[in-house]
């Protein structure tokens, strides 16, 4: 059988479980994930290497109408995974009904061109009737190469999910080494599992708001020692992170450090401090300095 390997773009509307599926196809987290929308920002590729296939998934922003310069960003980012990519995975939820948000995207997979398999995600909720109904209704809106039902969570039907990518992907070498399950760095995943657990634990109205800076980094053999920034842009929000005495903050930092910990084997020490960068999501400038802008096209 001869070796194959490509680009897949994993894109979808915030929540509709690209990060579940991409984590669960690896094997291991790779992209964090929270019930909140947009949780990831930048495009994060998760490799995963067989006998006879590398899988470079791109696991994307959730595409949406933006409501501040971060928002065109993270939809730019995810436009760039699209047009770059050998195959374009649309992952759907299959409980939610096709909505502006879906038309937005099928607007931008007509323009491409591209292999396009639908995912219909979220199947173990519903009855085989329900299911049928659901193919046919999304079967409808356009002609896609292939469609496969699929549970990400349950990790149900991957095996056919990972069958149908590469049918579409080309003859070739692998792009990265075999051991390597990620293009992002371990600074990057750091600052990643942080700004997770301050998703898991605070309000609605933070999650957009903040971005995580690692600031400093010491190692040795024996522990980590991490100093990390949590950048708000509300001083209301740097009260709900904080907590009432401090309660709220030394939550999210015990949590990334038993995570942390388990990823690299040895205690973590992590301190975190708070800073209001008003409006900074509107500031180009910013975004780019926070490192949610990876492109250098404008």
């Amino acid at each position: 059988m001869s070796y194959k390997s490509g680009f897949i773009a994993i894109v979808g509307r915030p929540n509709a479980g690209k990060s579940t599926m991409m984590n669960a196809l690896l094997g291991e987290k790779v992209a964090i994930m929270s019930d909140k929308p947009n949780t990831t920002r930048n495009n994060i590729a998760g490799i995963l290497t067989t006998e006879d296939t590398q899988y470079v998934f791109v696991d994307t922003p959730g595409i949406h109408k933006p409501q501040q310069e971060l928002g065109r960003i993270l939809n730019k980012n995810a436009y760039t995974a699209m047009e770059d990519c050998d195959v374009i995975a649309w992952i759907v939820d299959g409980s939610q009904t096709f909505g502006s948000g879906d038309e937005f995207i099928l607007n931008r997979i007509k323009e491409l061109h591209k292999p396009t398999i639908l995912l219909v995600n979220k199947v173990d909720q519903m009855s085989k009737d329900k299911l049928m109904k659901v193919l046919l209704s999304w079967t409808e809106k356009y002609k896609f190469d292939d469609v496969v039902p699929l549970s990400a969570l349950k990790r149900k039907n991957l095996d056919e999910v990972l069958h149908v990518f590469r049918e579409y992907l080309y003859e070739g070498e692998a792009m990265y080494p075999e051991e390597m399950i990620s293009d992002h760095d371990e600074n990057f995943q750091i600052c990643e599992i942080i700004r997770e657990k301050i998703l898991f634990r605070t309000h609605d109205e933070i999650p957009h708001s903040i971005a995580v800076l690692l600031e400093k980094k010491e190692e040795t053999e024996k522990e980590m020692i991490l100093s990390v920034l949590i950048i708000v842009d509300r001083k209301s929000q740097k009260g709900i992170i904080l907590g009432k005495q401090g309660q709220m903050i030394h939550s999210i930092r015990i949590a990334a450090q038993t995570e942390l910990k388990k990823k690299f084997g040895k205690p973590v020490h992590l301190d975190m401090y708070v800073r209001v960068e008003k409006d900074w999501r509107n500031h180009a400038q910013k975004i780019k300095e926070f490192g949610l802008d990876e492109l250098n096209d404008e």
